[in-house]
Order: structure tokens, then C-alpha cells, then sequence
């Protein structure tokens, strides 16, 4: 079912190389709290932390092609918000290291620093210091992952931070211990889709293969076949979907072939423990892995163990989190427990059911996945909310009524409809709350109500939909 992740890549470089070539008033929790220094000079786009000629090429290309002002200057502050406010790069040993922040959390998500240099990849081969400092990202998430596979948020060195208390193994190279199986995905998806659009093959070094090792390990320990595994959590928190339940194992699964994540990309936790959608990106990355340990590494066994889990856990999918819903027909769950329990909703955060297309899993026209688009995007999802300001995807991290612009966006990115791609983006347009940036979430009838003002990751992936729209010769959607 998936997309050939070479397509993918090469569609994404088109994008950009080619145009190349010619008020924070809540806060949910002590993580999201910024202060008002860091929020003005991230708002202004003041910090200047790494610039790049290539980017800011493209940004003068595809700001000249927008017509609407307003629009035009959103992406101008937004598509190098990263570049501009949370990358940390230099040299050790004669090797690029790159540590990104992800905007009012001065901590490195494996998650989130992997897609907030994504939309850059397409313009690296014109940019020696932007491929450098993307080299530089996927060597220091190998020594994350060598840390520890099992957590989602590193420190830059071992500082340790507020949540060295929780009950789990912390270090203090940690900021946090939460395990999600997208962290691994995404340290994946940018070493590869860095290969594929490079050809270079220099951070394929040793300390990278023992963490790809540790990927597979974990997924492995993961599908809890003979035991629960190592991993275990629990914080102290008023917070339900910040800890797990049955002292810190969280619910019982069956152990069908799927990988147990103990919390969603929201950093929340799964209620039923196979979280379908990152089972699904699991997937594509274990035939990542498997390419490159064919390709460039010349291991064919460990390959071939790659694959056949990629094999095992797409066998398990099919049979347990593809269900029949009254008036939909059949649909992915958003987790199951492969005792026949299942949860139909969808999450704003990636990966998610709506972002399926996006990550390469499959078509966006795929039966399936349009069943499960019209769920989502609708009232039978209990995190659809519809107001006088917008409607879209939020989710518990932040609670009701608040919509996650990157639903928005991410609708946008896997749409096949201009009217909807057009709404998309005038939503997007009228619900910056008066800053021109992206934000966390906004209350679905009032878009001056929102949360995180500097949110690189949301900023970076709107300025990834304006130039595929505009190279797809859809500008007169925007405005």
C-alpha cells in the first residue's frame, strides 16, 4: 500500500529546488510555559541562528508568486523559523553536530527536530552549510538513540531538567522518557530521505548502525511477545495522560505482531497500546532501514530481519485495526489492543490517520484512507471541534474546543480537492491570531486564543505546503 518513499522524495525536491534554481495566553503545562523574551524574539524572527542562502532564495521565489500580502509575509516569517530560532551547529571531531530545539522547549525531540528540518532537504544540494547542518541532526540523533531508544526528548549534554523525578530509568542527557514509537520513525525518515536526496552516505558511521540496531531491538522488545519489556513509566501528575496505568506498564495488549507505544506523538498516553498510525509509519521505516542496510551497508541479514517485520506488523494491521464503522465502511482504528478493542478518533499530531499520504504509507485516494479522512473530519471523531473560527483536528494534550492548525495543514497536504485546499489555507491565513506564525492551538471560535506562540514545528510545516501548492501551479489558492 505504500508510496515508493523515492517518489515521494524526489516530488518534495522538485518543490523547492526547482524554485531554488530559477500571544501565548495559555499555557496547558510547565513545558509549554515561555518566556516573554525567548516568545518576542522567536515572534520577530530575531535570533538569526543559522542562515542559509538557499532558503531565503526560495523564500524570495514563492513570496513573489503569492498574491495576498498577508499570506506572502506568513510564509516569509514562517518556513525559516526554524532555521531562525532553534538550530545549534558546529563542529566535534571533524563532524557536523546539530541540536534543534523545538521553539519554547529548549530541548531536542527526536520527533520534532526531524520534521522541522524536513522541508529543507529539497534545497540542501544547493547549500553546502544547510547539508551540513542536516548531517549534523542525524549524527546527534544516532547518539540520542544510543542514549536511550526509549525516550522522545534530549538534553544538549547531560543537564538533566524537571522531569529527572519520574519513575523510569532517567538520565540526565533526558529532558523526558516517554516512548513513542514515532521518535524512532522520524531519526529514521530524515537519515533516509537524506540519502535519497544527497546520495552522501557519511552519517551511516558506526554509532549510526548500533542505533538503527537499537531501533529494531526496541521495536522488537515492543511487540511484548515473551514479556512487557524494559520500558516502564510514571510521573507524578494531576495529569491522567501524562503517566500509565498498572504501575507504569500501562493497559494489557494481546501480542498480535503490533509495537506497543506507550504514548502518542502529543506526548500523551495510549489508551489501548498499538497505536495504529505509528504502527503504520513503523512500517515504512523498517523497509528504510532495510534499503539502506542493502544498499549502502551490505548487511542483508539484518535487512532481511527488517523487512520481515515490516511484513509482520502490516499483517497484524490488516487484521486487527481495519474495522467496520456504521456509515464509513471500513476504517483504520487510531489504537487497538488486539483483544478486539478498538478506538476510532484521530489525533492533530504526526503521525497521524490523517497524515498517512504525507508520510508515504499510501495514496491519499486509497478506499480505506478516505473512509477514515471523512471520520476523522467529522463529529464521530471526539477530537473533530467546529466553531465560529474554523473547524479541525485538536486532541486531549490541550482538551476541548481547541483546533491544531498542523490539522489544518496536514488536510491541506493530503487533499486531491483545490476547494479544499483553498479553504485550508484561507483558515490558515485567519487564525494566526494577529502574529503571522502558526501556533499550537487556537479555540475554535476565537483564533486570539491560542497556545505556544513559538512552535517551530507548525511554522516549518506551513511553509512546506505554500511552495508544493505553488510548484504544483495552484497559486491562485492562495489568496
Amino acid at each position: 500500500m505504500e508510496i515508493s518513499r523515492r517518489s515521494f522524495i524526489k516530488t518534495s525536491a522538485v518543490t523547492l529546488a526547482g524554485l531554488a534554481a530559477s500571544n501565548n495566553l495559555f499555557a496547558h503545562d510547565a513545558e509549554g510555559k515561555a518566556s516573554s523574551k525567548a516568545g518576542k524574539a522567536a515572534a520577530a524572527g530575531a535570533h538569526g541562528k543559522f542562515k542559509s542562502k538557499a532558503v531565503d532564495a526560495a523564500i524570495a521565489e514563492v513570496k513573489a508568486k503569492i498574491k495576498d500580502p498577508k499570506l506572502a509575509a506568513m510564509f516569509e516569517k514562517c518556513f525559516p523559523n526554524t532555521l531562525d530560532t532553534t538550530v545549534t551547529y558546529k563542529v566535534v571531531n571533524g563532524k557536523p553536530d546539530t541540536f534543534v530545539i523545538t521553539g519554547d522547549i529548549p530541548a531536542l525531540w527526536l520527533r520534532d527536530s526531524s520534521a522541522q528540518v524536513w522541508p529543507y532537504l529539497p534545497l540542501v544540494n544547493r547549500d553546502n552549510e544547510l547539508k551540513a547542518m542536516v548531517n549534523g541532526l542525524i549524527r546527534r540523533q544516532a547518539a540520542c538513540v544510543c542514549i536511550d531508544p526509549y525516550a522522545n526528548a534530549f538534553n544538549d549534554g547531560p543537564t538533566g531538567g524537571e522531569w529527572q523525578k519520574d519513575l523510569t530509568d532517567m538520565k540526565l542527557d533526558l529532558h523526558e522518557r516517554k516512548w513513542e514509537i514515532d521518535s524512532l520513525c522520524y531519526t529514521v525518515r530524515l537519515a533516509y530521505g537524506y540519502w535519497k536526496t544527497t546520495d552522501d552516505t557519511s552519517a551511516f558511521d558506526e554509532q549510526w548502525q548500533k542505533a538503527a540496531r537499537l531501533i529494531y531491538q526496541t521495536f522488537v522488545e515492543q511487540q511484548r511477545k515473551n514479556d512487557k519489556g524494559p520500558y516502564k513509566f510514571q510521573r507524578l501528575t494531576e495529569r491522567q495522560l501524562d503517566t500509565l496505568s498498572n504501575d507504569g506498564w500501562g493497559n494489557p495488549v494481546n501480542p498480535v505482531g503490533l509495537i506497543v507505544s506507550s504514548f502518542r506523538p502529543s506526548d500523551d498516553a495510549t489508551t489501548l497500546g498499538f497505536l495504529v498510525p505509528a504502527n503504520l509509519f513503523a512500517i515504512l521505516s523498517l523497509r528504510q532501514l532495510a534499503e539502506i542496510y542493502t544498499a549502502v551497508i551490505g548487511d542483508k541479514n539484518f535487512a532481511a530481519k527488517c523487512e520481515a517485520l515490516a511484513n509482520e506488523v502490516e499483517a497484524a494491521i490488516k487484521k486487527y485495526a481495519v474495522v467496520e464503522r456504521a456509515g464509513y465502511g471500513k476504517v483504520y482504528a487510531y489504537e487497538v489492543d488486539g483483544f478486539g478493542n478498538y478506538l476510532c478518533m484521530d489525533d492533530a499530531n504526526v503521525p497521524s490517520l490523517l497524515s498517512l499520504p504525507y508520510l508515504g504509507y499510501c495514496a491519499p485516494t486509497d478506499p480505506i484512507y478516505q473512509n477514515t479522512r471523512r471520520l476523522i473530519w467529522s463529529k464521530d471523531n471526539p477530537y473533530f471541534f467546529k466553531g465560529t473560527a474554523a473547524e479541525g483536528i485538536g486532541g486531549p494534550h490541550i482538551g476541548y474546543d481547541y483546533i491544531w492548525p498542523m490539522s489544518i495543514i496536514m488536510r491541506a497536504l493530503t487533499s486531491v480537492s483545490d476547494d479544499e485546499i483553498r479553504w485550508c489555507v484561507k483558515t490558515l491565513r485567519d487564525t494566526d491570531g494577529g502574529t503571522g506564525f502558526m501556533h499550537e492551538s487556537f479555540h475554535k471560535d476565537d483564533a486570539a486564543k491560542f497556545t505556544r506562540k513559538w512552535f517551530a514545528w507548525a511554522n516549518t510545516l506551513f511553509g512546506e505546503l505554500i511552495p508544493k501548492l505553488v510548484n504544483e501551479g495552484k497559486v491562485n489558492l492562495l489568496g
